[in-house]
């Protein structure tokens, strides 16, 4: 298979970049680490007139602390978010979920920008953002915008950014003290997509009880889909099995996912409750442990 002809352009900056996505509109496809759109355009699902390489802006790569934020750069590769210290250290959820991306070699390719552009629902990335309550910021020749996860993913493979917009870096606030998190999802073969995956974190006080908690799910809608009405039924109570599983059944009975040929839609309902349940378990036990070292690692 080969894919469409199309003009290949390299800008040399990001400027340039911008440029040239404000010049050449919606004839034009952004490559980043290519795990998404290579496919794509050997199927010849997409055909774009012109392909703009990101691959040489350096200045779009980096994960740096800022802010109290998390600050990953687009071009930044899915390996260096596994390998950070900085990442595990502070925001563990966002590194447990990044081991669940594939392969290896996918992440040495695949780019956090791109994983969040390519909006995918039943991807692990834009699941955390929403959880963590992130932000993306989009770039332009025109302007410069900030958006929520619950602004930025609009439907399936669809985002909120204009053809001359391009998505630059992902800011994640921290997580606040004695605050656990888990990432779980149950997928047919290692590395495939999963057929639901759920990002939750626990906070507790000092005597034990949920101040906060917050549950994401993907494979379930067109969209991350996080479950904030079930997860505030956590907040005033002790973590305990009969609390995550009112949690459970309230997510079970919320979401209305599709079926397909991998899983019914009431496969992926009963998985959504399960794995809720399973995933507040854990975030909770490691919010104990977190409150025991101050919030400054987890297990």
């Amino acid at each position: 298979m080969k894919p469409p002809p199309f003009d290949y352009l390299a800008p040399a900056s990001l400027d340039e970049a911008l440029k040239l996505l404000g010049d050449l509109g919606e004839g034009a496809k952004v490559l980043a680490g290519g795990q998404s759109l290579v496919p794509l355009l050997n199927f010849r699902l997409v055909r774009p007139q012109h392909l703009v390489d990101l691959n040489g802006l350096a200045e779009l790569a980096g994960i740096r602390e800022h802010d109290g934020h998390l600050v990953i750069g687009a071009m930044t590769r899915q390996r260096a978010v596994e390998h950070s210290a900085l990442v595990r250290d502070r925001w563990p959820l966002l590194a447990e979920a990044v081991l669940q991306i594939g392969h290896a070699q996918i992440r040495n390719r695949g780019t956090v920008g791109g994983s969040l552009a390519h909006a995918d629902p039943a991807a692990e990335l834009p699941a955390v953002v929403a959880a963590l309550g992130g932000e993306l910021v989009l770039k332009s020749a025109r302007r410069q915008r900030v958006l929520k996860a619950e602004q930025f993913f609009v439907a399936y493979l669809t985002t909120a950014a204009e053809p001359d917009e391009l998505l630059v870096e992902a800011r994640l606030p921290a997580m606040p003290p004695r605050t656990g998190s888990a990432f779980i999802e149950l997928s047919r073969r290692h590395g495939d997509f999963a057929l639901v995956g759920v990002a939750a974190t626990v906070t507790l006080d000092e005597a034990g009880v949920c101040t906060g908690s917050t549950v994401a799910l993907t494979g379930v809608g067109p969209t991350p889909v996080v479950a904030r009405d079930a997860a505030r039924a956590l907040v005033g109570v002790r973590p305990a099995p009969e609390a995550f599983e009112d949690v459970g059944r309230r997510v079970s009975e919320a979401v209305t996912p599709d079926g397909d040929l991998h899983a019914s839609s009431e496969y992926r309902k009963h998985l959504a409750g399960v794995l809720t349940r399973r995933a507040l378990a854990r975030a909770a036990e490691r919010a104990t442990g977190a409150g025991n070292r101050n919030g400054a690692a987890h297990e």
